[in-house]
């Protein structure tokens, strides 16, 4: 088996520059081949974290667009439209519910926020329901509020980097002029809660002169029929119920389409490389004509002759795509990075996952194609007639 191997290895170096052309297709098509499934992978790892991280799955919130008013609360941006806060008390009650908890959002236009200013965005939240729906925060620095009424703050990783801002600080609410105090700062989440100030509800709504709320978050229980409770909050007068569990199936459609046209690509980029593969072992056979039909004078069975040139394709996918698979793993924060370019509002974490498991079975999928289709060009290395090949090189 080993002087198998050697031959065939001393075989594909005759042509060096045929090989290494051959090899650098099925390198590259290896490459796409497991970083978008590595995408499809991640993508849908992190949508379904952010979604878990926000703490509950439906929103009540006035009517709109149900699917522009979720990308608002991902991305940490503020809505128009207000409800009742006693709206809050028809809901908490339902058999179907865990937990609620009341939310304002409000943005204002902060000057000294970067070039040209910026919008500071602030949640008021309720100072007791709000930190067990986010039971994985972590505080870098302090703690929540001492009470519903306080003018504290707490503000997301991202904010505080911002800002400069420590515990004890004061931040100015732009366009207010009221000052807060900061009380505690959150370590990083990955999602836009880093870039929030969160203060506690009533104080927001005596800040803004605004006594609604923009939004009601709701825990379901484990069990629950969700969308028998969902069918139950649209009974409710003037509102949208948006379900985060809709909204990433809307999403991963959309990825799913696109994605189903990426990877056509590169199933086409695969089909031009193992192209490549038959035609560089099939060229070998061609010129070998005359070695192969003295090997087989000497003994050599057709099925040795086959087993020897499958082996170069072996050789040839096996390392195209290990070399494929490698430059992935290196290249997979680069990856990541042109994926938000074209998707700037991806969710956050890592949307390029590739590990061993996923690589070993895109290797799989490489050397198995290869193999069918170096099977041709070693099916007629195994019928070359010793006499006819040996004369013909004469």
């Amino acid at each position: 088996m080993i002087s198998r191997f050697q031959i065939a290895y001393k075989n594909l170096l005759r042509k060096k520059a045929r090989t290494l052309l051959t090899l650098v297709g099925i390198m590259l098509s290896s490459w796409v081949l497991v970083s978008l499934l590595g995408f499809n992978r991640g993508y849908e790892a992190a949508l379904n974290r952010d979604i878990d991280n926000m703490g509950y799955q439906l929103m009540v919130m006035a009517k709109g667009c149900p699917y522009e008013a979720a990308t608002m609360m991902l991305q940490g941006g503020t809505g128009l439209r207000y409800i009742e806060q006693s709206m809050v008390d028809s809901i908490v009650h339902r058999s179907e519910v865990d937990k609620v908890t009341p939310i304002l959002m409000q943005a204002f236009f902060d000057p000294d926020k970067g070039d040209g200013g910026g919008i500071a965005g602030y949640f008021g939240v309720d100072a007791e329901t709000f930190p067990t729906m986010k039971p994985f925060f972590r505080f870098r620095q302090g703690g929540w509020f001492h009470d519903e009424q306080a003018a504290e703050a707490v503000m997301g990783y991202e904010a505080a980097e911002l800002e400069q801002r420590e515990v004890g600080d004061k931040i100015l609410v732009p366009e207010k002029n009221v000052q807060l105090k900061v009380v505690g700062i959150l370590e990083r989440t990955g999602t836009q809660d880093d870039g929030t100030i969160f203060v506690p509800l009533k104080t927001l709504q005596k800040i803004s002169g605004i006594d609604k709320i923009t939004t009601i978050g709701i825990k379901v229980k484990k069990d629950a029929d969700s969308a028998k409770l969902e069918a139950a909050l649209y009974q409710l007068p003037d509102v949208q119920v948006v379900s985060f569990t809709q909204v990433k199936q809307t999403i991963m459609k959309l990825v799913a389409t696109a994605r189903v046209m990426v990877l056509s690509i590169a199933i086409i980029a695969m089909l031009i490389a193992m192209a490549g593969v038959v035609n560089t072992i099939l060229m070998s056979v061609l010129e070998r004509l005359q070695e192969i039909g003295i090997l087989k004078t000497m003994g050599a069975m057709p099925g040795d002759i086959f087993i020897l040139v499958w082996t170069e394709t072996l050789i040839l996918c096996s390392s195209g795509g290990v070399a494929g698979i490698g430059l992935a793993f290196v290249f997979a924060r680069l990856s990541d990075i042109l994926v938000r370019r074209v998707l700037p509002y991806a969710p956050g974490g890592e949307l390029v996952a590739i590990d061993l498991k996923l690589a070993l079975l895109t290797l799989a999928v490489i050397v198995v194609v290869g193999l069918l289709s170096g099977i041709y060009p070693a099916w007629k290395a195994g019928r070359v007639r010793p006499l006819e090949s040996i004369r013909s090189e004469g």
